[in-house]
């Protein structure tokens, strides 16, 4: 029969090396040589699969972006990092030297990448299958457009396509060009799976038959946006900073970030801690958060807003204007500690 996973348990034990209690007195009553024993809360073990997985994904997440993102949504999910770490960001920035913006952008670019592959892979009538032949010519390839030659390593193919911006130079298709890097698939994070593609296939249009850089799908996302003629390119749910200028009805919220609620034709209705403005789009700067950022600061600013709204005493109030002018997508432990205390004060 199998054993199960054993778990952790830690303790903490010291005593005396004198067997003989002094003064007469007994051992449970003789402070000098009694055991004391602390134990931790129980976390249970990798199994041997879980290790042999966490360093499988490891080694993907130092390859191509695309692979990295797969691999670190895996070890994510699964809490393979439960090992040697309490968090996942932890984890990250210990083992990768990734920041928690990097990890987001690397997982949410591993799905625009796919976005491109499986569609671009449809609107291949002539050279498409359901294993997406396609992208290959010389070997067996599955859904994802990835070489897998029959075996676990399943970047063969992708690999090819990062070191060569130019997949087939004698015959140029569109289907054989995909991102090499994260930065090109960025500007895509906010379209819907069918523009992705779209636009993906304009910028490769535009680079020549070649990989585009990220300054061109930047450019192609914005002359579609030209094209369809709308001003105000904010969406629901976006983070913006506010920029005060010379604007005396924002004074006091220059630098602050913002929830944007409504979007107008030339303006945006944004929450911010103590209430919600209409503020023209001169007067804001998108802050680029991926749309799991987006909802997080939505969190955090309903939080900050009930605390506030309770008119606590004036260095509370402090607090939370600086909780409102963070330039990051999360509370440290510190700060979430702090919110934590103030949001049980008003519930008192």
């Amino acid at each position: 029969m199998a054993k199960p996973p054993s778990k952790r348990k830690k303790a903490i034990s010291a005593s005396s090396s004198d067997d003989t209690p002094p003064n007469n007195l007994t051992q449970e009553e003789n402070p000098a040589t009694a055991t004391i024993t602390v134990t931790a809360v129980e976390v249970p073990e990798l199994t041997e699969q879980e290790i042999s997985d966490r360093l499988h994904l490891e080694r993907k997440v130092e390859r191509a972006f695309f692979e990295a993102g797969k691999a670190l949504a895996q070890l994510r999910d699964r809490r393979l990092y439960r090992s040697t770490h309490r968090t996942f960001e932890e984890y990250c920035r210990d083992r990768f030297g990734y920041t928690h913006r990097r990890v987001n952008y690397l997982i949410a670019g591993s799905v625009v990448f796919d976005n491109i592959v499986t569609g671009t892979n449809c609107s291949q009538n002539e050279e498409v299958d359901e294993t997406g032949t396609n992208c290959s010519q010389n070997g067996e390839v599955d859904e994802m457009g990835t070489n897998c030659s029959q075996n676990e390593e399943v970047d063969e193919m992708r690999t090819n396509c990062s070191q060569n911006e130019e997949v087939d130079k004698t015959r140029p298709n569109l289907s054989r060009i995909l991102p090499t890097n994260e930065g090109q698939v960025r500007p895509l994070a906010k379209l819907e799976p069918q523009q992705q593609v779209k636009v993906w296939q304009r910028a490769v249009q535009e680079a020549g038959g070649k990989v585009p850089s990220a300054r061109i799908v930047t450019d192609v996302v914005q002359k579609i946006m030209e094209r369809t003629r709308i001003p105000n390119t904010y969406q629901l749910g976006e983070v913006c900073q506010i920029l005060a200028k010379d604007n005396p009805e924002l004074r006091g919220k220059g630098g602050c970030w913002a929830i944007v609620s409504v979007v107008n034709n030339f303006s945006c209705s944004v929450r911010v801690w103590d209430g919600e403005y209409a503020v023209g789009l001169q007067h804001l700067k998108s802050y680029d958060y991926l749309p799991s950022e987006c909802e997080q600061m939505q969190v955090i600013c309903d939080r900050i807003s009930r605390v506030y709204s309770r008119g606590l005493e004036e260095s509370v109030q402090k607090f939370l204007e600086s909780l409102g002018k963070l330039n990051r997508a999360y509370l440290t432990a510190l700060e979430e500690k702090l919110l934590k205390v103030l949001e049980s004060e008003i519930r008192d």
